[in-house]
């Protein structure tokens, strides 16, 4: 991205018209319309919900880069109570001005980390002190995992100047087991995302890096002579950290090994099998260079296939400020799409996979050329806000330069989020329907989903740079008075790790097919429910619910209710089912 400004640039937002298949998709967009029909609405509620987490950037007069670039959210069930916990990232302090390069230290409450426990009457209560999650340093991003199969799911978070991770002790503590485990991360840490990369049922741990920088590195004057934020094109690229679960609490940085290692400017990473191969391959959003398409060959190692793959580039093979990115099968035709965002005056990715380890460029056809010219976006997140089947692209939006105004009057450095409504032909804006929010600019940069309510709707949290969180609740009914249907499924993996991350769901019903792999990453420095949901619109039944899991073995279940909870256990099926927070019906099978 362009910490200082923003060139004009002028793109063609013609309405293509590009057929897949038998599915044409065009470009049409209504932008922030609502309409009543659609049946999707949100409601923010962190202050109700009493989440009153406020993000420290710590402006200074030298215009750091760290300070613009904001913190990430997590979304997880830290105390295994059938509740979503809440995880939100903050900054530090550091000398203004820092010419000893001093590090920035957490040096009063107001800087910490906070994690906040959903209780059961749906309010949250911090209890950051007695879970030991602080932290230490300058705070970006969090990944969350269950890295030693025992249950409990485990915290990493990325920052500045080394990342640090948690484990879950089980008792609603947290033990930093950092410098045990191997994983310091040195340098300026961004997004980070759990995966088995080579198939030993052991999470591995992907880091990425933003560029070479310190405190003592350049700063950039502007023609009145201030300090300003420089163009990231200033500083050196620098390569991913990619750690290896050794089993028994350790880990091996193994990126060079197994060729995860081209320098970046990394901003969000994400992973799904996007050749169909049964092994998970990588997607890296990067600033103002290529993207990076890393693609599992199998034996241990990747190659790095972004322009083979065409996804490097935009379509006229410009480079653009790569920031959140979204991997997920977004037509409903069984394969990962890439979608990702970027700065105004550049224009939302969207590479729709061809099925052959090639995709297209379809962001014009599909109406996010025009949908998302003027804005700047930051997390993102496939969403299926009103259960009808399709997965719809939610997006945290504000630009990196304060200042944007002067240079370009038309921009802005506070934005409202993004609700881009997925209609099965393209994407329209529909950003009305989420409600208040939609008039209340802020500098928006994680995004993290997951059903908070367990209500069988998707909610989101968002956060914004040296400002506060945000809790959407959805609020979505029935559209035109049908019923749409919804299942979500959780997956407990016995050969493969206990979250069954890198697993592919598929679930069939009368009209078709949705795809889904199991992550927690994506978006941008957040982590997300580990749980699978699938929208059904206004199916009633569903056919079959295919499961590949990352060890390879094949499963099939035919849940015979929908708008449930379901757990699978490897090799087990259906080991429970609910309802909201309660179990609604007792399984045959139970867990080993």
């Amino acid at each position: 991205m362009r910490m200082r400004r923003s060139p004009n640039r002028s793109t063609a937002a013609g309405l293509l018209t590009i057929v897949y298949g038998s599915l044409c998709w065009t470009g049409a967009t209504n932008a922030q319309r609502c309409d009543p029909d659609l049946g999707i609405a949100f409601v923010e509620s962190a202050r109700n919900d009493r989440i009153d987490f406020q993000h420290r950037a710590h402006h200074s007069s030298m215009s750091y880069p760290l300070e613009v670039m904001g913190s990430g959210v997590a979304l997880f069930d830290f105390d295994n109570d059938g509740r979503l916990d809440v995880f939100l990232v903050n900054g530090a302090s550091f000398p203004d001005p820092n010419p000893k390069a001093e590090e920035p230290r957490k040096t009063g409450p107001e800087d910490w980390n906070r994690l906040y426990r959903q209780r059961a009457d749906g309010t949250f209560e911090d209890v950051t002190a007695k879970a030991g999650l602080a932290g230490e340093g300058y705070g970006m991003g969090a990944a969350v995992g269950d890295y030693d199969n025992d249950g409990n799911e485990d915290l990493y978070v990325t920052g500045f100047p080394q990342s640090h991770l948690y484990h879950n002790n089980g008792d609603g503590t947290f033990t930093d087991v950092t410098v045990q485990a191997g994983v310091q991360a040195p340098g300026w840490a961004t997004s980070a995302v759990w995966a088995d990369l080579d198939g030993d049922g052991l999470l591995d741990l992907v880091v990425l890096r933003y560029f070479q920088w310190n405190f003592d590195q350049k700063y950039c004057p502007t023609p009145d002579g201030k300090q300003s934020y420089c163009d990231p094109k200033v500083f050196p690229p620098i390569s991913p950290l990619v750690f290896h679960n050794e089993g028994h609490g350790r880990f091996t940085e193994v990126s060079q090994k197994i060729s995860l290692s081209k320098p970046g400017k990394g901003l969000g990473v994400a992973i799904a099998d996007y050749d169909r191969d049964g092994k998970i391959d990588i997607v890296v959003a990067n600033d103002g260079i290529e993207q990076y398409l890393y693609r599992n060959k199998g034996n241990g190692t990747f190659e790095e296939t972004g322009l083979r793959a065409n996804v490097a580039t935009d379509d006229n093979g410009r480079t653009y400020a790569g920031m959140g990115v979204v991997f997920a099968d977004l037509n409903n035709d069984g394969l990962s799409d890439i979608a990702i965002d970027d700065l105004a005056l550049q224009t939302f990715a969207l590479y729709r996979n061809r099925g052959d380890g090639t995709f297209d460029y379809a962001s014009a056809a599909m109406g996010l050329t025009r949908a998302t010219m003027a804005h700047s976006g930051w997390g993102m997140q496939a969403i299926d806000a009103g259960n009808d089947g399709w997965k719809d692209l939610m997006v945290a939006r504000g630009h990196v330069n304060v200042d944007i105004r002067k240079d370009n009057p038309q921009l802005s450095y506070l934005e409202a989020p993004a609700l881009l409504r997925n209609t099965g032909r393209g994407f329209e804006d529909i950003s009305g329907c989420l409600g208040e929010i939609a008039a209340m600019p802020f500098a928006g940069r994680g995004l993290a989903t997951g059903d908070l309510d367990n209500d069988g709707r998707v909610d989101a949290v968002m956060t914004g740079n040296d400002g506060r969180a945000f809790v959407l609740h959805n609020k979505s009914a029935s559209a035109k008075g049908r019923a749409h249907h919804w299942l979500s499924i959780e997956l407990v993996g016995r050969a493969s790790n206990r979250d069954g991350i890198g697993a592919e769901i598929r679930v069939a019903t009368a009209k078709g097919m949705q795809t889904a792999t199991v992550s927690t990453g994506g978006s941008y420095a957040s982590s997300s429910d580990k749980r699978v949901h699938f929208g059904l619109g206004a199916e009633d039944a569903v056919r079959a619910v295919e499961i590949r899991w990352p060890s390879g073995v094949k499963e099939t279940i035919h849940p015979a209710e929908l708008d449930r909870f379901y757990t699978v256990t490897e090799g087990l099926g259906i080991t429970s089912i609910c309802c909201g927070n309660k179990v609604c019906a007792a399984a045959a099978n139970r867990p080993k």
